[in-house]
């Protein structure tokens, strides 16, 4: 039986995990240091067949915000696609004054409504934030520390695709299975995929491909979910990884396994983001991938996914590309 989570249990692995100052007083990146020059030049190398693969769902209002769920959206909401001008503005000649016709268009959208990283700003301990920065220095004008757009040219490296559920025998984790440490490593191993500092981990559940099949989205947003268990921060830790991405909409198991009367909410992210500074990708579409995957047997790709440098954001839509 999963033991359940005390603020004790919180303040002890954020002592044990902490990485504040280790690349320094100043950083704002955290695990992304691990991903050296060297390291990317390799993972150019790893492509053979130049097929290209995105993870992305589209950025639509199809999307999985507004389901139902247990948890609330807390005001994310899919995306909201206008067009500026068209090509019926061009057909009726109300654009000739401009001596062009064209289309023009804009997107209203929640930055980690779709396929996104959770940046390092996106989640406090307590009163602080990555590297030990005060809460504080996300304002209404934006994070003043560890904004996304730190992270523009990173991002890129060697991506390793772990299907934990293929390694189970089954389509799809149930709801509320906490992924262990035995099971990441147990993937890597039958997969035959060594793991090395400064990867990009990127773990299959199924749960994604399990809502698309049934055509609902309905519990999928901070709803009960497969997901990393509170052991894996030894993973997160001992594998040295840049960092970790998921096909669900929170990467961590749900429900939380934590104690009655404790109010704490994604407990996995309270150490991961701000205590660790583990950048965090989630709703990552993985079927094609999975599929190529199995078919060469070959796990390992160029991975490029840089963040839009939104300056001061705390998350980022992005379009992740496993190249092979």
């Amino acid at each position: 039986m999963t033991r359940k989570l005390t603020r004790q249990d919180m303040k002890t692995a954020a002592e044990k995990y902490k990485n504040w100052g280790k690349w320094g007083p100043d950083d704002e990146i955290g695990t992304l240091n691990y991903t050296s020059a060297d390291d990317i030049v390799a993972a150019t190398r790893l492509v053979k067949k130049g097929k290209v693969i995105s993870l992305a769902l589209n950025f639509d209002h199809l999307g999985p915000q507004g389901a139902k769920s247990k948890y609330p959206s807390m005001g994310r909401t899919n995306p909201i696609h206008t067009m500026l001008r068209t090509g019926t503005d061009a057909y009726s000649g109300v654009l000739d004054k401009r001596g062009i016709r064209a289309a023009d268009d804009m997107v209203v959208m929640p930055l980690q409504c779709g396929t996104q990283w959770d940046g390092l700003g996106h989640i406090f301990y307590e009163n602080h934030m990555w590297n030990g920065y005060d809460c504080r220095e996300v304002t209404s004008a934006g994070a003043q520390k560890c904004g996304i757009e730190k992270t523009k040219n990173k991002m890129v490296g060697r991506g390793v695709f772990l299907d934990v559920a293929r390694y189970k025998g089954v389509d799809s984790l149930d709801d509320g299975y906490g992924i262990t440490n035995d099971d990441l490593y147990g993937t890597a191993k039958k997969q035959k995929v060594e793991l090395k500092r400064g990867d990009y981990v990127i773990v299959r559940t199924g749960m994604m491909e399990r809502c698309q099949k049934l055509g609902s989205w309905d519990g999928y947003p901070g709803g009960d979910a497969p997901g990393f268990a509170f052991e894996t921060l030894d993973f997160v830790k001992n594998t040295e990884l840049a960092a970790l991405a998921s096909d669900t909409w929170g990467c961590e198991v749900r429900p939380n396994p934590v104690a009655e009367g404790e109010n704490i909410n994604q407990p996995w992210h309270w150490i991961t983001i701000p205590i660790m500074g583990m950048t965090m990708g989630e709703i990552f579409e993985l079927k094609e991938l999975a599929d190529d995957c199995e078919q060469d047997k070959t796990y390992e790709f160029l991975f490029v996914a840089p963040a839009i440098p939104i300056t001061g954001a705390v998350g980022s839509p992005v379009n992740p590309l496993a190249i092979k």
